[in-house]
């Protein structure tokens, strides 16, 4: 499957930004879809996911309450609506696809995810 992330940009401290990650090839159903971030200083790490089912989401605690994941199976998309965003957020921000028939289980490790989106910067200033 190819991803396609997008939705990236510069905001102020408190704002919000939507990233939306588009698959072709595949339905979106078919796959577990995560979010991940990457900086240098801590690597990359999981920030939310949502299974098969479309129903078991699940967040990092950094982030719980302010962001969302969703999915529109229509559109072959996941979106993560990111609000009250912090300087603490900036960061590159990858989707990835897992392709186990688990319908619920969570992964939340990046060698769980067999393909991955190009990535796309979010900026946040203080």
């Amino acid at each position: 499957v190819q991803l396609q992330a997008s939705g990236g940009g510069l905001v102020q401290a408190g704002g919000s930004l939507r990233l939306s990650c588009t698959t072709s090839g595949r339905t979106v159903s078919s796959y577990n879809m995560a979010w991940f971030r990457q900086t240098p200083e801590n690597g990359r790490e999981f920030v939310a996911t949502i299974t098969r089912s479309g129903i078991t989401r699940d967040y990092a605690d950094s982030v719980k309450g302010r962001f969302t994941v969703s999915r529109d199976d229509a559109k072959d998309t996941v979106y993560l609506r990111m609000n009250s965003l912090k300087p603490e957020d900036t960061a590159v921000y990858y989707c990835a696809a897992n392709s186990r028939e688990s319908y619920n289980s969570i992964y939340w490790r990046t060698d769980e995810y067999d393909s991955w989106g190009q990535g796309t910067l979010v900026t946040v200033s203080s």
